[in-house]
C-alpha cells in the first residue's frame, strides 16, 4: 500500500519539449460526442441520508471498473515499443515502489501498476468495506484521492497517446461521457489537487463548460468533508 502513501510523482522529463502537436481530442465534431446529456453535475453531488464515505467508495469502484474498461479497449495499442514511458502531454509519470524506488516504466507497466494495487484496495473489506457496521479506515479519505489521481493519469493518457485509436473503435462518445462525470466528481469533493488535472485542462473546460462545473473547481460537495479542502500536494 506504500505506493498510495505519496511514492507516485510525475515530473517534466527534463529534455527540451517538442513542438505541440495539435491536439485531435479538441476538436468540435470530437468533443461533442457523448453517449448521454445527462447532467453530471447532478449526479456526482451527495444524495441526502448517504454516508460521505460509502457515496466516495461507491463512486471510486465504479470509476476504477469503467477506466480500467475503458483502457482496455486501447491496451493491445499500449505497449512498451510506442509508450516507453507513461507520458502526457509534455509530461512523465514515474512509480515508487515499496521502497521508495524511483522507476521509470512504459506506460502499460505503470497502469498495470495502478490497475492492480486499486483492485487489491477496493476489494479489501478494511478498506472498502461492504459489510453493514463495519467502518471505515481514517486514512480512507486520503486512499481516495491518491486512487483518483492515478486514474485521471490512466484517462489522460488514453487522450493523449491514444486517442485516434479510440476515435477508430468509435468509443471517443464513451471516453468524453466518462471523462466529463469523473471530472465533475473530483471537483465536488476536492478529491485531486488542481495542479495535478491542469494538464488536461483544455478539454475539461469544453467538456464541463456545460455540465455546470465551476471555474474554480469547488462543487457543493466540499463542505461534506472536513478534509475536503486538503489537496494532494505530490505531483
Amino acid at each position: 500500500m506504500d505506493w498510495l502513501m505519496g511514492k507516485s510523482k510525475g515530473k517534466p522529463n527534463g529534455k527540451k519539449p517538442a513542438p505541440e502537436e495539435k491536439k485531435l481530442y479538441l476538436e468540435p465534431e470530437y468533443t461533442k460526442s457523448r453517449i448521454t446529456d445527462f447532467e453530471f453535475k447532478e449526479l456526482v453531488m451527495l444524495p441526502r441520508e448517504i454516508d460521505l464515505n460509502e457515496w466516495l467508495a461507491s463512486n471510486t469502484t465504479t470509476f476504477f471498473h469503467h477506466i480500467n474498461l475503458q483502457y482496455s479497449t486501447i491496451s493491445e495499442f499500449c505497449t512498451g515499443e510506442s509508450c516507453q514511458t507513461m507520458a502526457v502531454c509534455n509530461t512523465q509519470y514515474y512509480w515508487y515502489d515499496e521502497r521508495g524506488k524511483k522507476i521509470k516504466c512504459t506506460a502499460p507497466q505503470y497502469v498495470d501498476f495502478v490497475m492492480s494495487s486499486v483492485q487489491k484496495l477496493v476489494t479489501d473489506e478494511d478498506v472498502f468495506p461492504t459489510k453493514y457496521g463495519k467502518e471505515f479506515p481514517n486514512s480512507f479519505e486520503s486512499l481516495v484521492k491518491k486512487i483518483c489521481k492515478y486514474l485521471f493519469h490512466v484517462l489522460a493518457h488514453i487522450y493523449s497517446s491514444h486517442f485516434k485509436e479510440t476515435l477508430a473503435l468509435e468509443l471517443h462518445g464513451h471516453l468524453n461521457t466518462l471523462y466529463t462525470h469523473f471530472i465533475l466528481f473530483i471537483r465536488e469533493f476536492n478529491l485531486v489537487d488542481l495542479k495535478e488535472t491542469t494538464i488536461m485542462d483544455d478539454l475539461t473546460e469544453v467538456l464541463c463548460s456545460s455540465s455546470g462545473s465551476s471555474s474554480n473547481g469547488s462543487g457543493n460537495g466540499s463542505s461534506n468533508s472536513a478534509g475536503a479542502q486538503n489537496h494532494v500536494k505530490e505531483r
